[in-house]
């Protein structure tokens, strides 16, 4: 008897007290995952052994009864190499089809969905805004227009692959200590498809595919933002034996407006208004993306005020009605006034209660003698 053998239930992961179904769930799992076929990792094939000759102790009630009394002395057999080929399977290739139905010869040779592409598309901000229709151009694989796919030249077909009998996989049967193995592995020679090709098709040389740019007509919804995706089904690559084809996705890019910013559904606009306007009020035109607008700024307006122009932001993507336009207001400065603006300016000041120092600018000797004036004190 080995006494370095690990404890079965710590093989498998589960309590002394898992249950039969508990069990086998835990084996399928590792079975899966330390299969030869699938994991090519040193040390696999010896954790997948461990793994079955615990189920095969764990999931007999007998030989799990005798194992939970006396251990691994309770299974006898196991240290000798000769349990029968895993209770009664032929072998890795067996167990494995066994619990997983064949899953990966099925996965080789049924149909695969094509790959999905990608398109980077820029648009404007009014189109963002009110939508449009665009066309591009993008590179795929699509089905040989030419075989349809067959990879055959017109007229022939494809003939059974003479190594796999048109199984698509080979076994090879192997002895050892544990018993018999069977070693499933896709055909070489036909790569999995059971069939070879003995004329190809002059157009896609056998692949049952070509490379082709296509037009697509795109319509871009009203009210789409920056980084938003447009999924067209069956738009991207082709698929293989008989699959559908992937799906693209194009990403949209908005491009930066001078006047307008958006914000969620509402748009943002920045207005000038200058003192006199801000002080007595007026009505001034501003910029919306349906054209000019009118809006009455009321007297004693401050800088930063934001007034509000209903249903003129963006079109609600997923539903109806639109977002506003908030216009914010900037009071600005004037920098270079003339006399009498000045005058008007100090008059101003008086009337509010506080008379303007002038603050003149010097000239260029004035401002060169305060300098050596400074120096001498």
């Amino acid at each position: 008897m080995d006494n370095n053998k690990r404890d079965y239930y710590e093989v498998l992961g589960v309590a002394r007290s898992a249950t039969d179904e508990e069990i086998k769930k835990a084996f399928r799992k590792l079975a899966f995952q330390y299969h030869p076929d699938r994991n090519h990792d040193p040390g696999a094939e010896d954790r997948f052994k461990e793994v079955n000759e615990a189920y095969e102790v764990l999931s007999d009630p007998n030989k799990r009864s005798a194992y939970d009394r006396f251990g691994h002395a309770g299974a006898p057999g196991f240290d000798s190499g000769g349990f029968g080929g895993f209770g009664g399977f032929g072998g890795f290739g067996d167990i494995f089809e066994t619990f997983f139905g064949g899953a990966a010869t099925a996965s080789r040779r049924g149909p695969q969905r094509g790959a999905d592409l990608r398109y980077d598309l820029t648009i404007s901000f009014i189109e963002a805004v009110f939508g449009a229709e665009k066309e591009i151009e993008i590179p795929r694989t699509e089905v040989c227009s030419v075989c349809r796919g067959t990879g055959s030249e017109p007229g022939t077909q494809p003939a059974k692959c003479p190594v796999c009998h048109g199984s698509g996989e080979v076994r090879r049967v192997q002895q050892s200590i544990f018993g018999q193995f069977v070693n499933v592995t896709a055909c070489d020679r036909c790569r999995g498809e059971g069939r070879v090709i003995t004329s190809p098709c002059t157009q896609c040389r056998g692949t049952g595919k070509e490379r082709r740019h296509r037009k697509i007509a795109i319509k871009i919804p009203a009210g789409i933002d920056d980084g938003s995706q447009i999924r067209l089904s069956g738009e991207g690559e082709a698929g293989s034996r008989n699959g559908p084809p992937g799906n693209l996705y194009v990403v949209i890019s908005v491009q930066p407006h001078k006047v307008f910013k958006r914000q969620g559904n509402d748009i943002i606009v920045e207005l000038q208004i200058n003192f006199a306007q801000a002080a007595l009020g007026d009505e001034v035109e501003v910029p919306t993306v349906d054209g000019p607008s009118l809006l009455r700024i009321p007297a004693g307006t401050q800088s930063g005020a934001t007034f509000r122009l209903r249903d003129r932001g963006v079109p609600h993507l997923r539903g109806t009605g639109r977002g506003d336009q908030l216009v914010v207001t900037r009071v600005a400065t004037p920098t270079n006034l003339t006399e009498t603006q000045k005058r008007l300016f100090h008059e101003l000041a008086k009337t509010l209660g506080k008379e303007v120092v002038p603050q003149e600018e010097k000239g260029f000797f004035d401002k060169i003698k305060d300098a050596i004036g400074g120096m001498t004190q």
